[in-house]
């Protein structure tokens, strides 16, 4: 499936040189839009319903942000992705792919097809804050920082008894120290705030590291 890329500023799913961006056609049969502006590039383009699939960057938020929804009944030939990635770490293989509840299967495969054409890895999830990922590790993420506050053990004990006893490749302090504890708290800000939920409620090392952040660049 061909596609014409339309880029709107820094994209965190595209960073830099990928087959994905390489692959594109000044002519295709899609649209997508990359980078921090791909909303409102698409809700200011023209010829959007002519494409077998369009798809739009997205951050945390819900694609209906951008297209609107209509009592459940929301879709169209218009899909959300974001590939996943942690903090400033190299973005993953990992495509979050996002649908509403009236998307027509041709476009999603259409969208899934061109993503995978360029090496990427697509999982469908239907149109939540955070998608997948975020969903489900973030929670994990802010109890071992709060069981640090509490003492529980140490930071390299802790890492090492998820390591060893669960086979996690990099325990969950090395991994937010490496990608950004203030990137942490961002996203987890985001998911608590449009969720409501006290397990996304950003854990204190998270905000001090965003708050230290924010003063040394003030």
């Amino acid at each position: 499936m061909s596609y014409t890329i339309i880029a709107c500023g820094e994209s965190r799913s595209f960073p830099t040189a990928h087959a994905f961006v390489e692959q594109s056609s000044a002519s295709g049969a899609g649209l997508v839009f990359i980078g921090s502006g791909a909303g409102e590039a698409f809700r200011a383009h023209a010829g959007i319903g002519a494409a077998a699939f369009v798809a739009i960057e997205l951050g945390n938020e819900c694609l209906g942000v951008h297209t609107g929804e209509h009592r459940g009944q929301e879709g169209s030939n218009v899909v959300g992705f974001a590939r996943f990635r942690l903090g400033d770490a190299a973005p993953s293989d990992l495509i979050e792919l996002v649908r509403q509840p009236g998307t027509p299967d041709s476009v999603l495969e259409a969208a899934r097809a061109a993503f995978i054409a360029a090496g990427l890895k697509v999982a469908v999830c239907h149109d939540f804050p955070g998608r997948i990922v975020n969903r489900l590790v973030r929670p994990y993420y802010n109890a071992a920082l709060r069981r640090l506050d509490e003492k529980l053990a140490t930071a390299e004990d802790l890492d090492k008894t998820l390591c060893l006893g669960l086979g996690y490749p990099e325990g969950p302090i090395a991994l937010l120290e490496r990608t950004g504890l203030d990137d942490h708290f961002a996203v987890t800000s985001a998911l608590h705030e449009a969720l409501g939920q006290d397990d996304y409620a950003p854990a204190r090392r998270a905000r001090v590291a965003a708050e230290r952040k924010r003063r040394a660049v003030a």
